[in-house]
């Protein structure tokens, strides 16, 4: 069974652009301090890149 990622969304998304807009909202998120749950895997991790400035992970193990 594959490890979870957990992504908490820590900053607003004022000024970002509208690339990374559309990465979060990919990911899951509507709001700020939200937790959203994924699986570990590379197109999920290439997408917290893009964003790493704006969200927390933490693994999940289940």
């Amino acid at each position: 069974m594959p490890e979870k990622l957990e992504i908490k969304q820590v900053r607003s998304l004022a000024g970002s652009n509208d690339k990374q807009r559309r990465v979060m909202r990919a990911l899951g998120f509507r709001r700020r301090e939200q937790v959203v749950t994924h699986d570990d895997s590379p197109s999920i991790l290439g997408m917290i890149d893009k964003v790493r400035h704006l969200v927390e992970v933490t693994k999940k193990n289940v």
